[in-house]
């Protein structure tokens, strides 16, 4: 089973980005959950979502304590909570930011990893180019398909098509494009 959490901020799609994880690999005939994390529920706030990817239909349904990938859809999380908390030894890192890991002071995760599993992609500037809107979360899903190989850009695409519609859903599939060609390790 393939688990993974999404930390970002209230208002950044980070529960529709779970969702939209579930409906990629449900096209891809795997099972799949997403779940959703709800706290203060205001934008701003810090937010968690969960999903889940298997071959064989999947009978938990509590969070996910031991990520085989996180995502970061807001950096500065980094100094409000331990998001990194249960990653396993193997895991992938995925964050939003332009920024040079160098300047993220997260080099203890970076070395504990195995190479290339640490990725940055500046999703929100992605985001804003192709969306108008500083909504990470799409883009970060093209992404997440250049880092691994746990889904396909075509199903993310899919489940895109799924969840939007017309010019909403054309623009995030541009920029989940755009992420995939411009993800770096």
């Amino acid at each position: 089973m393939f688990q993974l959490r999404i930390h970002g901020r209230g208002g950044q799609g980070v529960v529709t980005a779970a969702e939209l994880v579930s409906i990629a690999a449900f096209i891809e005939g795997k099972h799949a959950q997403a779940i959703p994390s709800f706290g203060s529920e205001r934008m701003g706030a810090p937010v968690v979502a969960y999903a889940r990817i298997d071959e064989a239909p999947i009978e938990i349904t509590e969070p996910v304590m031991s990520p085989d990938l996180l995502i970061i859809q807001d950096p500065t999380l980094f100094h409000a909570i331990d998001v990194f908390t249960g990653l396993v030894a193997d895991g992938f890192v995925l964050i939003n930011t332009g920024r040079p890991l160098s300047d993220l002071h997260i080099q203890d995760v970076v070395d504990r990893l195995p190479a290339h599993h640490v990725a940055t992609v500046a999703a929100t500037e992605l985001a804003l180019r192709h969306l108008d809107r500083p909504t990470p979360n799409t883009v970060l899903l093209g992404a997440l398909t250049a880092l691994t190989d746990v889904l396909r850009l075509d199903s993310v695409i899919g489940a895109i098509e799924q969840k939007f519609s017309g010019d909403v859903a054309r623009r995030n599939i541009e920029a989940a494009r755009a992420a995939y060609e411009s993800c770096s390790t």
